[in-house]
């Protein structure tokens, strides 16, 4: 009889129970209240002393819980005697840094990037014209008046070609592809931008298409708004560029030109 239970016990196997870790349950039940809309962008969380009582865990694991949601943007720590861990919802800065991690990890080249906009971009334009806003038509025109500004500075044209770009997306009224080429045009255009406009009479053609896309989308024409925006996203496709994606900037800062200086090698410790 007792061989047979030991038989039968050495048939059964237990594989290894994986315990979540008490900060991770915390920072997911959170994260859930946060997206789910159970706290509204701008709103405190309870403080730790608070979530410590209301959970049961300690102070470490609920700091754990509060730094993960920070990383993820979900919260941001206010210092001082009314500081606390406020909430922020994701904006376009978070998804930026999100492409751009998997741009660089990934090694996506910047063909990938230039096809993605090519066929965002006149999309958007239609969109544009079928639901812009006064104040939508307002700011794009005020930064084609920049770009006019600007035709004899390639760098701050560049720039201001970026920003015009992204306010066409705005228009269009749907965020999730507006945010999208935000994540993804100023890094082609940085990459691109000493090919693309490396002279005077570039810049002009560029304005040129702009003020026609404009008038497209004033108009409401959202054949022509997209038709235009198509041809200017073929006539402006960079040539094959020898750039690595970690090179890629994907953020709305002037590009820093590299040191040529070298890094002295450390000397050997005797």
């Amino acid at each position: 009889m007792q061989q047979d239970m030991r038989q039968k016990n050495q048939r059964i196997s237990i594989t290894r129970i994986a315990v979540p870790k008490p900060h991770d349950v915390l920072a997911d039940h959170l994260r859930e209240s946060i997206l789910r809309g159970d706290f509204a962008e701008g709103e405190g969380l309870p403080s730790e002393r608070e979530l410590v009582e209301q959970t049961g865990l300690s102070r470490g694991a609920v700091r754990e819980a509060l730094r993960t949601l920070a990383v993820e943007g979900l919260v941001q720590t206010k210092l001082g005697r009314f500081g606390g861990s406020v909430v922020t919802l994701p904006g376009q800065a978070s998804m930026a840094t999100a492409i751009h991690r998997f741009v660089v990890g990934r090694r996506i080249p910047l063909r990938d990037l230039q096809e993605t906009r090519e066929i965002l971009e006149p999309f958007l334009a239609r969109l544009a014209a079928e639901r812009r806003s006064e104040e939508h038509l307002k700011k794009i025109k005020a930064l084609h008046e920049e770009l006019i500004a600007a035709v004899h500075n390639f760098q701050d044209f560049a720039l201001l070609n970026v920003k015009w770009h992204n306010a066409v997306a705005e228009a269009s009224g749907n965020d999730l592809l507006a945010t999208l080429l935000y994540s993804i045009s100023h890094g082609v255009q940085i990459a691109t931008f000493v090919e693309e406009y490396n002279t005077t009479e570039t810049r002009k053609l560029v304005i040129a298409i702009h003020g026609r896309i404009i008038d497209a989308i004033e108009a409401g024409n959202a054949e022509l708004a997209e038709r235009s925006m198509r041809k200017h996203m073929s006539a402006t496709h960079a040539r094959p560029l020898a750039i690595a994606s970690n090179q890629i900037p994907l953020t709305e800062e002037k590009p820093v030109r590299r040191s040529t200086v070298r890094a002295t090698p450390r000397r050997a410790k005797k």
